[in-house]
């Protein structure tokens, strides 16, 4: 059978499937699925224009027992314009709010550019996810992937450089690139961590700016992962995003750092 992070009835509520869970906690999402049906939200209010850049803010865990994405567009420009939204339970509760950047797309432009590449994930080397183990070990959001590494990476604490596959948003639709390259975007304070093991520190993301230069192409796509750990529980993951044909964008998110009670 084919696999989806969620199914719908209505195209209203969206209900997640195992492979949506997080890491963290059995009952709530891993926040990049429910980001790309965030920019699906958005890019259906303008859809002549291309969506640039989403931030969503965490305020509270998103539910695998479901939720709504409402978004409504701010302001349309001619060559820019914003959107906002919610993701809001069954009880009307807000659990994360979004806004997003859409800009027109111009005839081609002979401009310089940079042409920084990952490489090919043709020529890396299948492997695991960066969590050998979750909190609760039920199947979620790791067993929904696909994970590449180039020549001398692997998924140990520190930087590190990666290829991911996913499966679908939903059956029976195309994602465009965003919303096929979200759920790795959030997966930077994983790959980029800087200690292995949940009995040492926790770094779950409060938030996720995903910020696109170029459409995604493709469904692998990578990421070179940093993470930056402050003593004061905050930190930053920092993601280089590409696809095979070299960077498409960045993704951050900042991170609440906390170690585990005895």
């Amino acid at each position: 059978m084919t696999r989806s992070f969620f199914t719908t009835e209505d195209g209203e509520w969206f209900s997640p499937t195992e492979y949506c869970r997080g890491p963290w906690h059995v009952d709530h999402c891993h926040a990049g699925p429910p980001t790309g049906l965030a920019a699906r939200a958005m890019e259906r209010l303008v859809p002549e224009q291309r969506l640039t850049r989403l931030t969503i803010n965490l305020i509270r865990p998103v539910p695998v027992a479901g939720f709504k994405v409402l978004a409504e567009l701010n302001r349309k420009g001619r060559s820019v314009s914003t959107a906002s939204g919610e993701i809001v339970d069954g009880e009307g509760v807000v659990r994360a709010t979004f806004t997003g950047l859409l800009m027109a797309p111009m005839p081609p432009l002979d401009v310089p550019t940079h042409h920084e590449c990952l490489g090919s994930p043709d020529d890396a080397i299948p492997g695991g996810f960066a969590f050998k183990e979750t909190a609760h070990g039920q199947t979620c959001f790791t067993d929904g992937t696909e994970m590449k590494y180039p020549k001398g990476e692997a998924p140990d604490p520190g930087p590190t450089k990666l290829w991911m596959k996913t499966i679908p948003l939903l059956l029976g639709e195309e994602p465009s690139g965003f919303q096929r390259i979200c759920p790795l975007a959030d997966c930077g304070n994983a790959f980029g961590r800087n200690a292995e093991g949940w009995d040492v520190v926790t770094f779950a993301n409060a938030d996720l700016t995903v910020s696109l230069h170029r459409e995604p192409q493709g469904h692998w796509f990578g990421a070179h992962a940093f993470g930056y750990w402050e003593p004061d529980g905050i930190g930053l993951a920092d993601a280089q995003l590409f696809d095979a044909q070299g960077s498409v964008g960045r993704a951050l998110q900042t991170l609440v750092l906390r170690q585990p009670k005895p």
